[in-house]
């Protein structure tokens, strides 16, 4: 699969700092152990770039935290 454009990833995502978030994390997330959802021999030193792929493709998402009042 080639690189996805930054708007290709912004589709999946609201804004680019939730963009940021959820890319860290889950290279994080690869750093610490937790396997791939894709084939990613050719990637295995490149958690991020692993990251961007799997986001790209729709396998990992985030939700929102629901608002709360401050009073």
């Amino acid at each position: 699969m080639t690189d996805p454009t930054i708007l290709q990833l912004l589709e999946k995502a609201d804004c680019r700092y939730t963009l940021v978030v959820e890319t860290s994390k889950r290279a994080r997330q690869l750093i610490d152990g937790v396997p791939p959802l894709i084939d990613a021999k050719d990637k295995e030193n490149m958690p991020l770039s692993v990251a961007i792929d799997e986001v790209n493709r729709g396998l990992i998402t985030y939700e929102r935290a629901p608002e709360i009042d401050v009073k």
